[in-house]
C-alpha cells in the first residue's frame, strides 16, 4: 500500500532506536502534518513503501533528551499509546529544526498551544531562590550529571571537559531552565560565581564581553570544565587513534550522506564532518555509540566534482543514480557520495572545493 506524501513539511536521516532489539538504524524520515513516517534505504535508494509510521496526534515530544549518554543529540516522542521512539540527529541545530517542526505538526490543530510555545521559547522565568550550590551537586552527580570528555581545541586536548551546548541541554534536561536562553543566563551565573570555568581559545575569548549573557557559548565548540578540575592538558604519550590533529580543524560543515563502500561497493548512510586548518573530511557510522571516525582523508590535493544525473556513472555500482559526487584524493582514492537533494550537493561541493 503507498502511504500518502503530499504535505511533506520536513524530511532528512535520522538514527531511530529499534523497538524489539535496541540497536540503532539510520532511516529517512518524512514529517507530515500528522504523522512521521520512516523509510528503510536499500542499495542507495528510499524504498517505495515506509518501514513505519509514528502518529503524532497525542504526542509528547522531550527536547534535548539526555538518556543516552552517548547520543546527546536525541529526541524522544511518545505516542498517545505510549510507545518510545528516540530519533538522533547529526547536529544541535538539525536536532532543534526538527523539534520545533515536529512540535508545530503536533500542536498544528490548536493555534493557541503553538503561541504558548513561541512564548516559552523566548520566556524567562528563572525558578526562585535558585540555589548555584544544588545545581553543581546535580552536574557532578555520576550517574545523571554532565558527561566530562576528552575534547580538543587547536590541537590542544583538554580532559575532563563539557561543551557550552551540552551544558545547556543537560540545564534544560534537568529542569533549572525551560528556554536555551534561560539555560544559558543560568550556565553565565555559574561561570560568574566561579563554579565553572571556560577552557580552551572559543570559551575563554568570550569572557571578554561586558555583557553576562553573552559571555557563556551555546557552542559545541566552546569548551568548559569545573573550576576545582586542575588537570586541564593530556600529555602527549596518550595517544588517540586517529591523528589528534587531523580532528582539532574548525568545523565547517556536517551531515548525513550516503557512501559507496571500497571492497563490497554498497551504499551507506555515513555522518560527514567537514574541517578546516587542517583541511580533512572524515565520516562516522551512525549506529555506533563511539564518536570515533570509520574513515577519513586530507583535503589538500583533492578534486571534487559533481556527476552526471542521466544514467548511472561509471565506478557507480548498483542502480544510484542522482545527486552523486565524486572526491578524487592526492592518492589517487576515488571516493563516491550520494547527496539527498541537487541543492545539498551543490552546498557540499562548495563547502568542500577551498579546502582543496
Amino acid at each position: 500500500m503507498m502511504e500518502e506524501t503530499t504535505g511533506v513539511l520536513k524530511e532528512g536521516f535520522l538514527v531511530k532506536r529499534g523497538h524489539i532489539v535496541h540497536n540503532w538504524k539510520v532511516r529517512w524520515f518524512v514529517l507530515l502534518q500528522d504523522k512521521l513516517l520512516y523509510y528503510k534505504l536499500e542499495g542507495g535508494k528510499k524504498e517505495s513503501s515506509p518501514k513505519g509510521r509514528i502518529l503524532l496526534d497525542g504526542c509528547t515530544i522531550t527536547c534535548p533528551c539526555l538518556e543516552y549518554e552517548n547520543r546527546p543529540l536525541l529526541i524522544k516522542l511518545k505516542t498517545k499509546t505510549n510507545t518510545d521512539y528516540f530519533l538522533e540527529c547529526c547536529s544541535r541545530e538539525e536536532r532543534d529544526s526538527w523539534a520545533l517542526d515536529i512540535t508545530g505538526a503536533i500542536h498544528a490543530g490548536h493555534p493557541v498551544q503553538v503561541q504558548e510555545l513561541h512564548r516559552m521559547k523566548n520566556s524567562f522565568k528563572l525558578l526562585e531562590n535558585i540555589s548555584l550550590h544544588h545545581i553543581v551537586d546535580k552536574m557532578r552527580d555520576s550517574s545523571t550529571g554532565i558527561k566530562l570528555t576528552l575534547n580538543v581545541e587547536q590541537g590542544n586536548r583538554y580532559k575532563e571537559t563539557f561543551t557550552g551546548s551540552a551544558l545547556v541541554d543537560w540545564l534544560i534536561s534537568n529542569s533549572f531552565a525551560v528556554s536555551r536562553f534561560e539555560a544559558v543566563t543560568l550556565a553565565s551565573m555559574l561561570m560568574e560565581e566561579n563554579f565553572t570555568k571556560p577552557v580552551g581559545a572559543r570559551s575563554t575569548g568570550a569572557t571578554r564581553y561586558s555583557d553576562l549573557s553573552e559571555q557563556f557559548l551555546d557552542d559545541s565548540t566552546a569548551l568548559y570544565m569545573f573550576a576545582e578540575t586542575g588537570k586541564k592538558m593530556l600529555n602527549s604519550k596518550e595517544e588517540l587513534q586517529f591523528n589528534i590533529s587531523e580532528l582539532s580543524g574548525t568545523i565547517v560543515k556536517q551531515g548525513y550522506l550516503v557512501k559507496q563502500g571500497h571492497k563490497r561497493k554498497n551504499w551507506k548512510v555515513r555522518k560527514f564532518v567537514l574541517r578546516a586548518d587542517p583541511a580533512f573530511l572524515h565520516y562516522y557510522d551512525p549506529t555506533k555509540e563511539e564518536n570515533r571516525p570509520v574513515g577519513g582523508f586530507s583535503l589538500r590535493g583533492c578534486l571534487v566534482s559533481a556527476l552526471e544525473d542521466n544514467g548511472v556513472p561509471a565506478g557507480v555500482k548498483g542502480n544510484v543514480q542522482g545527486n552523486l559526487f565524486k572526491i578524487i584524493t592526492k592518492k589517487d582514492i576515488h571516493y563516491y557520495i550520494q547527496a539527498s537533494s541537487k541543492a545539498e550537493r551543490t552546498e557540499w561541493i562548495e563547502a568542500i572545493k577551498p579546502l582543496t
